[in-house]
This record gives C-alpha cells, structure tokens and sequence, in this order.
C-alpha cells in the first residue's frame, strides 16, 4: 500500500492553480492538515468571506484531487473565511476563541503534542533584545532544515507579530483546537493575533498562566524538531508556569555586556537554577558596534560580561552578536535579518548549527 504523508498531500494540492499564478500551498490557504490510517483532514481558509463565497468549486476540486490519490480512503475539506467576516455558506464559519481563562489542573510538567525539544529564551530585563533574538533563531533554525515553532510567551508586550510580518487572528474548526500562523519557514503563534494591537493586556496571574496554557495545549503545532519560547522579561507567573508545567530541554538566557543587565540576567539564571531548568547557554546581544562609515568598533555597552559569566558558571556562550541598524530595520519590517544572506544572518545561522550540532534543536 502507498504510504500517504502529509508532503504528498501538500504537492497534490500544488497542483489546483489560483487565478494569480499561485496555488493553496504558497498562499497559505491549507491549514490542520491530518493524515492518519489513509484520512485526510485539512481545511481551505480564505482570507475574507467574499472570497470564501467563490470558493465553493475549488474546495471541491481539492477534495476529487486528493480521493484520487493511491492510498487515500476518505478525504475531509472545510472551507472557511478568515475572522472579520462570516464563512462560505458551504461551510462552518470558524468559532470565536476565548484566551485568558484560569488554568486547569494538571498532574505534573506535561509534553506538547508533537514537539520533540522545546527551548525557553528569557532574559533579566527587558531592552536586551531578546524578542529580535528568538525570532532570528527560529527562523536561521528552520533554514538549517529543522521544523521550527516560535511562542510568543512576553504576553504584556508580544512583539513576535510585528517581527514575523503576520498578524491575523488564528482560526478554529472546532473552537477548541487553535491553528496557528506560518512566516518564513516558522509555525507561529502569539497572544497579539487574539488581541487588538494598542489594547494592553491587564491580566492577574491565573490568566495570564491560562493563557500559556491554551497556546501550548490547544494549538495545532503540528511535528516540531523545537518550540522556540519568547518569555517576558523578568521571574514572574509565566515563567514559573512554563518551567513546572512544561517538560522544557532547556533555557537560553539572553544578555547584554554591561552590569546592570548582568545583574537581572543573573536573577534569570538563578530562577531556571531552582526551578531544576537546564541553562543551555548565553548570548551576548548588542556585543559591540561597527561604524559603517569608517568601521571603527566600539564597545558601547561594554565588553566581554556575558562571556565571562558563562565561564564562571561552566555554561556554553552561544554566541556574540553586535547592535546593528538593518536587524532593527528587518524586525520592524516582518522580515528578520537571518532569513537573508547577511553577516548578520550567518552570525545567526553560527549560533544555530551550534544548538543542531549540540542535539539542543
């Protein structure tokens, strides 16, 4: 019997061409999908109900499609209109998503289905740059051919929207399952696509470990190499919920040189010490600055603390990576340095063969 993957499924669906030259694949149109036993199970969500409206044939041409291939039994296609606008008649719109309720009980720390590593990046201190970091590693992450998701946990402040260059509310096919978003090789979600852009979050802590909760469990991550964790900064409620209630590989902590960020880095290093965390490693960020006039180097914040700290402690320093204008410019432009071929990118993508090479992602 032919093996169906849920590959196979996505180059069959390649074939069903949209009016502008490209197809349901590379618009992002299929999401869920599911291959089990000879089922498949996906759903076709257009961007907005006028579109869902005309989409009536093409969903049923992807269904003929993908029954007539070798090995497939039964074939289940939901066609669906993103949020703002009501589904295609044929189909049931998407079930609004309520985040932020109280926790439910658990036993013990918990796996996430389908995530074999999952590594949290925290930090002491708001400021040091670890938002830009997290981003910039799973994305250089995924272009070392890992499969890569990226939580945006810093549920205060979530900047992971503007940096990914997504930012469209999740859909639900069954209002408890949450589909997450894809930008540049990453499986995303964030707090910021549930919530309205300026509205801040004014939460207690049993919400906001709810919260974490819900993007953990109830998300459809799929089979990811790694989870990439944004924390907030700070030792507070979401931290503390991912560590206890989350079997974590480890911890990145992320630093700038000079003592004042050392002295909150170190309160981070010692909440994952307690809370039995593995520190995996240390990076330096905003190590140093080049003119790029007349390429004089300065040490703006200092020089060498976070190294030195990962000696005394015995942990790896992944990386140093300079303050640098273009990687400010790519994250506010949803496009992050390392998914190009930069010196920036490859300093990235040094520090992610390192965690492929260490068997840490």
């Amino acid at each position: 019997m032919v093996a169906i993957t849920k590959e196979s499924v996505l180059a069959t669906l390649r074939r069903i061409s949209l009016p502008d030259g490209g197809d349901l694949v590379s618009h992002d149109f299929v999401r869920a999908l599911s291959v089990e036993s000879g089922q498949v199970r996906f759903v076709i969500e257009a961007p907005n109900a006028e579109t869902a409206q005309k989409m009536g044939p093409l969903r049923q041409a992807a269904e003929d499609l993908v029954k007539s291939m070798a090995g497939v039994n039964e074939v289940s296609v939901v066609l669906t209109a993103h949020s703002g606008g009501q589904a295609a008649p044929a189909a049931k719109a998407p079930p609004s998503l309520k985040v932020g309720g109280h926790p439910k009980p658990q036993a013990g720390p918990m796996k996430v289905a389908g995530v074999d590593r999952i590594l949290a990046v925290g930090s002491g201190k708001g400021g040091v740059g670890k938002s830009t970091v997290s981003s910039n590693l799973a994305v250089a992450l995924a272009k070392q051919g890992r499969k890569v998701g990226l939580l945006d946990a810093d549920i205060y402040g979530p900047s992971q929207p503007r940096m990914m260059g997504v930012n469209k509310r999740p859909a639900s096919p069954d209002g408890k399952t949450i589909l997450p978003l894809h930008a540049h090789g990453v499986t995303v979600m964030s707090l910021g696509f549930m919530l309205e852009e300026d509205k801040p979050v004014v939460w207690r802590g049993p919400m906001l470990m709810g919260a974490l909760q819900q993007m953990l469990t109830q998300v459809q991550w799929g089979e990811l190499d790694v989870l990439i964790v944004d924390l907030p900064p700070g030792t507070g409620d979401v931290q503390l919920t991912l560590c206890q209630k989350t079997e974590l590989t480890g911890a990145i902590v992320v630093s700038t040189p000079q003592d004042v960020a050392l002295l909150d880095a170190r309160k981070a290093l010692g909440m994952f010490d307690q809370l039995k965390t593995p520190v995996l490693g240390l990076i330096e960020n905003m190590s140093l600055f080049h003119c790029p006039k007349c390429g004089h180097e300065s040490h703006i914040f200092g020089h060498g603390g976070v190294s030195a700290e990962a000696e005394k402690l015995g942990v790896p320093l992944l990386g140093a990576l300079p303050i640098d204008l273009d990687t400010r410019l790519a994250g506010d432009g949803g496009t992050p340095i390392a998914a190009g071929d930069s010196e920036m990118a490859q300093a990235y993508a040094r520090i992610a063969e390192g965690l492929v090479r260490g068997g840490m992602a």
